[in-house]
């Protein structure tokens, strides 16, 4: 501690020396400069006293400008003594013969101390100006970075960072009693701890400690005080103050962005649920009614041949299936809603993926040919399981809107980086005002909606699983021409 504290008083002494040096050094260029005057106006040009008071004059005001008052007034005296001494009768004493040279040496001294005062003023006015101009810059900077972040802990992790960034200082410290914690950043500050900082709480003004170099402030909104600001640095009361109100304005503005989208987040949830219910509760009836008529058909005593109650089954399963793919629809919009998608990445043959995808579509398909077009050697790193259901879910589609026994066909090819996949139709169409809406949950065009079953989840879906693998989809359309989805995959390495 006594290595430290002697190192300490030598870093001090040696600024105080320095700080002297520069002192002398501008107190002696000011002389320096007043007697090369003297020598050019003695030796070299001659001019009458006038000319000279007006030169020592100018010097002085670029003096006060430039260094300050202290150094202007010491060259005023140097000037009004070397004026009597080399221009004012009798030259090169200091006496002064003759009222009229009394009256010019106090008119230049008076004139030489008033215009240093306005000068100095006028260079403090300036300063004043440029530091409150930086001021307002540093904190409109930090006020921008406030806004970064709507995470209420992350804002405040990040805020003491901020405060240093923005205004130079050394430390920084921010106490909120809501929270129960001390969010710093910068050196060590011992002297900024939680009593310090409760007492500005409790205080409500901003302090400035010069003797330990500390600023406090504490952050107000309006009346009521939620928390207090400590930096290690000199800041002045305005900009303490400003700082204290952004803060607390942005913790407030974090807060209330957190509890909405918590409230938004609960609301969409409750509205997500009860579409599904609707839309699925509507759709579970036909083939719930078809499972009932068909077992209470089953379990009646009416003679039912082999063929019937074959027919019978057959419904019953084709119905059963039914329900499991609407249940299983509801249960992955539901997870695609809370975020719990995950890929299982890969390298699969397009050709075998597609075939595999229409053959688990044969009987929906009916007497739609079907035709492949797709290069043999085509190998793509995707979810197989998942993309495969985007091409089951397209066929389905397609079989579903076109008109019986019209072919449907699927192309895929590489176009540099990405792999293209389509599936074309020649069904009714879709509408231009629809064609951005189809891929919305639960959405269904206005003229099928009550002809096709569908629950609208479908193509909502299949958005998700491209937009999961990095890719896009899209449809081109023409109303009695028939559609092309087409889907845009990066190949993944």
């Amino acid at each position: 501690m006594d290595s430290v504290r002697f190192v300490d008083i030598q870093l001090q002494f040696l600024i105080v020396n320095r700080s002297a040096i520069k002192i002398a050094i501008r107190f002696a260029a000011c002389a320096a400069v007043l007697f090369l005057v003297v020598h050019l106006y003695t030796t070299i040009i001659r001019v009458n006293p006038t000319t000279v008071a007006l030169t020592f004059l100018v010097f002085v005001l670029i003096v006060s400008a430039v260094w300050g008052l202290r150094y202007a007034l010491f060259t005023a005296f140097v000037a009004t003594a070397a004026f009597n001494y080399y221009f004012l009768p009798p030259i090169h004493t200091f006496t002064i013969s003759g009222t009229q040279n009394w009256i010019a040496l106090l008119a230049f001294l008076t004139t030489a101390g008033i215009a240093s005062q306005l000068s100095d003023r006028a260079r403090k006015q300036t300063e004043e100006a440029v530091g409150r101009r930086r001021e307002l810059e540093r904190l409109y900077s930090f006020s921008q970075l406030l806004l970064t972040s709507d995470n209420v802990l992350q804002l405040l992790n990040a805020m003491p960072n901020h405060v240093i960034e923005s205004f130079g200082v050394a430390a920084a410290t921010i106490y909120l009693p809501e929270k129960g914690n001390i969010y710093r950043a910068g050196i060590e500050a011992p002297d900024l701890d939680t009593d310090e900082l409760k007492s500005i709480i409790a205080r409500g003004e901003p302090m400035m400690d010069h003797q330990r170099n500390l600023s406090f402030a504490p952050l107000k909104m309006g009346v009521r005080t939620v928390g207090a600001l400590g930096v290690v640095g000199r800041l002045s009361r305005q900009t303490l103050d400003a700082m204290g109100s952004l803060i607390a304005i942005a913790v407030e503005r974090a807060n209330a962005v957190e509890t909405l989208t918590r409230s938004e987040t609960t609301r969409e949830g409750e509205k997500l649920r009860s579409a599904i219910l609707d839309s699925v509760t509507h759709e579970f009836r036909t083939p719930l009614t078809s499972i009932k008529a068909s077992i209470t058909s089953l379990m009646s005593n009416q003679g039912l041949s082999a063929d019937d109650r074959g027919e019978l089954m057959t419904v019953i399963n084709e119905e059963s299936d039914r329900l499991n793919r609407l249940i299983g629809e509801a249960a992955e919009v539901a997870q695609l809603e809370s975020h719990e998608f995950q890929l299982d990445l890969q390298a699969c043959r397009i050709v075998e993926l597609m075939q595999a995808a229409v053959e688990d579509v044969k009987q929906v398909m009916g007497k739609h040919p079907v035709e492949i077009r797709v290069p043999e050697d085509i190998s793509v790193r995707l979810d197989a399981d998942r993309i495969k259901e985007v091409l089951v879910q397209l066929l389905e589609n397609a079989a579903k809107y076109s008109t019986p026994e019209s072919p449907i066909r699927i192309t895929a090819e590489k176009k540099g980086t990405d792999f293209e996949l389509s599936v074309a139709d020649q069904g009714v169409g879709i509408d231009d005002m629809e064609q951005g809406l189809i891929f919305d949950k639960f959405y269904r065009g206005r003229n099928q909606r009550y002809r096709v079953q569908g629950t609208g989840m479908g193509l909502a879906i299949v958005k998700a699983i491209v937009e999961a693998h990095g890719g896009k989809i899209g449809v081109t359309s023409q109303l009695g021409c028939g559609s092309v989805f087409h889907i845009v995959l990066p190949m993944k390495s």
